[in-house]
């Protein structure tokens, strides 16, 4: 039989990228399903239909969709039910949903 010493250094390799692999998998998603939140009235990844009432979020930038969502957190700009839904969300959550949309084209 022949010996690869190099085997035990490529498993370690492996194992080391398929934990980095997953912890970004898990965060991705995480992300996916907070946007996912946003879906009923925005649109699948922010893309509303075009021509309807509500925005489309898909490309807007990062900086104006958070201060948007701040405004209606802190009663700044009016709203049917976007005031009470950012209420439910941390500070990270939301400059997250800003930067996953910013993120859409």
């Amino acid at each position: 039989m022949t010996r690869r010493p190099w085997a035990p250094a490529l498993a370690l390799a492996l194992c080391a990228w398929a934990g980095q692999a997953a912890a970004v998998d898990a965060n991705s998603l995480r992300t996916r399903a907070l946007a996912a939140t946003c879906a009923q009235c925005h649109g699948t990844d922010g893309k509303a239909v075009e021509g309807e009432a509500m925005v489309r979020l898909a490309g807007l930038p990062e900086d104006y969709i958070l201060s948007q969502l701040m405004a209606f957190r802190n009663g700044q700009r009016q709203a049917t039910i976007m005031h009470q839904i950012t209420k439910g969300y941390s500070q990270e959550q939301l400059e997250t949903l800003a930067k996953y949309f910013g993120s859409k084209k």
